[in-house]
């Protein structure tokens, strides 16, 4: 909205009378939001791949081979999702001093790369899909890794878009892991550089609202691309044809 208009009308109006664009540039020019932007995708992007692939992996695992101790690592991911995350913080932070990974993105995407909930949630597609199938390209001389690949992980897509979409939003809204973790200005994040700007600009509320457009933008955008896949989830397993 114009600087002019009142943001507090009631009733409120959905669309400005004087639409602009300088409250982005505001933005831009109070903090480096594009830069924490960017320090945001790509501990999302590294997030969404190290989930999608682990969980598939571990889901895999746990769901179609047979071994020993398999009822027991299924509870293990069960149980862990029963510990708060407030609860190992400490614990993750001194992991990751000891490790040289304080300060850094990686240090941010670590604790995070493999999602209990993901991996439950891959393990039960999985579950849902024939054996026969999988026995059949057993008796054709497909190993594990041929089934998993070709057979398994296509008929799950529409799981595996959940998983991104978990992923990407976990990461992308994180605030109390990376405000521990980083010190560094530069390698904010943007959830981060957001809280600054509410803190220093608390009573400018178009500045403010201007900066969450920019921070909620990229999750509907996601979901926008992946809703096809996403809904498919709640048919996962079916065979075709």
């Amino acid at each position: 909205q114009g600087p002019t208009e009142d943001i507090f009308s009631s009733p409120p109006k959905f669309l400005p009378g004087h639409p602009t664009l300088h409250n982005y540039a505001r933005v831009s020019d109070t903090i480096p939001v594009w830069d924490y932007a960017l320090n945001s995708l790509k501990v999302a992007a590294a997030n969404v791949v190290t989930n999608c692939v682990g969980s598939a992996l571990a889901g895999y695992a746990l769901a179609r081979l047979r071994y020993r101790g398999r009822g027991a690592a299924t509870l293990v991911f069960v149980l862990a999702m029963l510990v708060p995350a407030e609860g190992i913080i400490i614990a993750q932070f001194t992991t990751m001093r000891e490790l040289g990974l304080n300060n850094t993105l990686v240090g941010v995407v670590l604790p995070g790369s493999v999602a209990a909930l993901n991996v439950l949630l891959m393990r039960n597609a999985f579950r849902n899909l024939p054996y026969e199938v999988e026995e059949a390209a057993y008796v054709d001389g497909a190993d594990v890794w041929q089934r998993f690949c070709r057979i398994a992980l296509p008929s799950v897509k529409g799981t595996l878009a959940v998983v991104a979409i978990f992923a990407f939003m976990g990461a992308w809204d994180d605030f109390l892991w990376p405000l521990i973790v980083l010190s560094d200005p530069s390698k904010f994040t943007l959830t981060i550089g957001l809280n600054y700007l509410h803190g220093t600009f608390a009573g400018d509320e178009r500045l403010v609202a201007a900066g969450t457009v920019i921070a909620v933008a990229p999750l509907i955008a996601l979901f926008a691309c992946l809703q096809r896949f996403f809904f498919r989830g709640v048919g996962e397993g079916a065979v075709k044809g």
